[in-house]
């Protein structure tokens, strides 16, 4: 019954950034939201992702990142009676170099753990989960990649399964940075997803 229910809901994950796409553009591109509540479990998808919902503070002087399609937002919760994801990226940037952007969030991270410092050459490559360290729950403790270079740093708290997540990078051919805020939560057992 479960496999079934887990395929029509990543059928309706393809299907729908489509549609909601269309009907932002359609609908002079303001933020919109699909949601499905059924007895059977929930599910949002929407561009409606801040640092807010990440669980961090914004940035002094932090601006969401232009772009036409909305693609530097998005906020995804499928929860079910056997298990749960959520994910939210939000994509700012900010004239301030990147060394200040990691400093405060740097210290935000904190109340969430210890934070881990990761180098990447883009958004998403630092970090690796392994199979042999867990904490008591059962969820991998992240670790950064043997190499760990490249411009990107990347701070993250957590575990595979619960975790906040800050990548700040240069500006291309500009002075100031880009970042992304992420939030990660899953739960249910492995195979279950």
């Amino acid at each position: 019954m479960q496999r079934p229910m887990f395929a029509l809901t990543f059928a309706l994950l393809f299907a729908i950034p489509g549609a909601l796409a269309q009907s932002e553009k359609s609908d002079g591109g303001r933020d919109k939201a699909f949601d499905v509540r059924s007895t059977v479990g929930d599910l949002h998808l929407g561009s409606d992702a801040d640092a807010r919902k990440v669980g961090l503070p914004l940035y002094p002087g932090a601006r969401l990142k232009a772009d036409d399609d909305n693609q530097n937002h998005a906020n995804l919760s499928v929860f079910t009676e056997a298990f749960g994801f959520k994910l939210v990226i939000a994509n700012y940037e900010s004239d301030d170099a990147p060394s200040k952007i990691i400093d405060f969030y740097r210290d935000k991270l904190k109340k969430y753990g210890k934070v881990l410092e990761c180098h990447s050459q883009k958004h998403g490559g630092a970090v690796d989960v392994h199979d042999d360290e867990k904490d008591s729950k059962g969820s991998k403790e992240l670790k950064c990649d043997s190499d760990n270079t490249g411009p990107v740093t990347e701070l993250k708290v957590g575990t595979e399964d619960h975790q906040h997540a800050v990548a700040v990078e240069p500006r291309n051919g500009r002075s100031g940075s880009t970042f992304a805020l992420v939030y990660v939560y899953a739960r249910g057992k492995q195979g279950d997803i």
